[in-house]
Formats: C-alpha cells, structure tokens, sequence
C-alpha cells in the first residue's frame, strides 16, 4: 500500500484561496492518498459488514463558486453512489482528520434507518466508545461527545433523524491535525481500523 500518512501541507491545502487552486491542490496532495486509504480498506470494510463495499473520492463536481473545507473518501455497497445509503467515510478538515459511518439527508430511507437504530438506542449507548463523537450535520466541523450524551440525548438526536427531513447523523473518531501528522502511515492505519470496528455494528443495525 502506497500510503505515507498526512502532512502538515496536506491540512494546508485547505487554506489555499480559491475553488480552482483549491481544488488543483486537492487533487494533487489529497486524493491519491483517499484512493490508497479507500482501496485498502474496502476489503476490510466488507468483512465487517457482509457487504461488498465500493469506494467512492469525493470530487466536488457541484462546487461553483465556494472551495471545499473538507474532503473525504466514502464506502457505500453501490458501486454508482453513496449519499443514498448509510455508508462510511475517511476524511480531513483543516483541523482534524475523521473517520464516519454516516446517515445524510440524500439518504430515501432515512426514516426506517433511524426507527431501526432507535430500537437499539440502549445498545448504542452502552456499546460506543465515550472517546467518539456524534455529528448532526456533514458540512460543518462541530462534534457532540459520546461521553456528553445521555441516553435520552441520543434518543432525540435518532427522533430527529426519523423525522426531520434535512437531518443527518455521523458517528465516529476524530484525530486532530497535529496528531495525525504525528502519527504517520501505519499507526494511523491501525487507529483507522480500530474505529471500523466499532462502527460497523450501527451499520448492521442500519440495514438489518
């Protein structure tokens, strides 16, 4: 695997003005590394869910006028598209690098995704980890701590998800810049699986 970790110029690219420069940096530092990152774990991935998962580079083909703050590789068990369905995600903002399983407002099946996890909300609760955190919205970098919520702040957050028709919820880990530049190749391979594993379940729970 040609991966060798996440540089400091690598977060920076994010810092670069401009959608075209932006995106040019992008496509250079970045995306060979998520397309390293998305072809090594895939297999992984896939063990873990019982599904064959296809991995999908954000291209950020909409963008028009604003340069993207984030950027990621995301694995869903369609080899068309991902938004649709609850998938998982690799990615940096300019402060931190994260690692989702992910439910977004594209996703048609929303609602019954939500009333399935809101079954197992206690299960939930108990089983993920009070180091992760919880997200309501993919566009922005802010972050709920698991070790924050109640159970009944979980419930709510599932209610909303089932009811809402713009809501989102993303589950996960996330390292911040200079720990992830510290970190290297391997370790953060290693660190990334560990947070497959954890997550992989609500994803079972998601689709059973």
């Amino acid at each position: 695997m040609e991966f060798s970790g996440f540089t400091r110029e690598d977060f920076d690219v994010f810092l670069v003005e401009g959608l075209e420069p932006r995106m040019d940096a992008l496509k250079e530092r970045i995306r060979p590394k998520l397309e390293s990152l998305g072809q090594y774990f895939a297999p992984t991935i896939s063990v873990l869910t019982g599904e064959e998962m296809f991995v999908h580079v954000a291209k950020h083909a909409r963008r028009t006028i604003n340069p993207p703050k984030d950027t990621w590789v995301a694995f869903a068990n369609n080899r068309r598209g991902y938004k649709m369905l609850p998938h998982f995600q690799i990615g940096l903002w300019k402060t931190h690098l994260f690692i989702w399983f992910a439910v977004i407002y594209e996703a048609p099946q929303k609602s019954e995704i939500a009333e399935k996890l809101l079954k197992r909300a206690e299960q939930i609760y108990r089983e993920i980890p009070k180091d992760f955190v919880w997200s309501v919205d993919h566009t922005k970098p802010e972050m709920i701590k698991h070790q924050q919520l109640s159970n009944d702040d979980l419930i709510k957050m599932l209610g909303r998800l089932q009811s809402v028709k713009k809501a989102e919820l993303l589950c996960g880990y996330t390292i911040d810049r200079e720990e992830t530049i510290k970190l290297g190749s391997q370790p953060l391979i290693q660190q990334i699986d560990e947070v497959f594993q954890k997550i992989a379940p609500l994803y079972k729970m998601a689709i059973s």
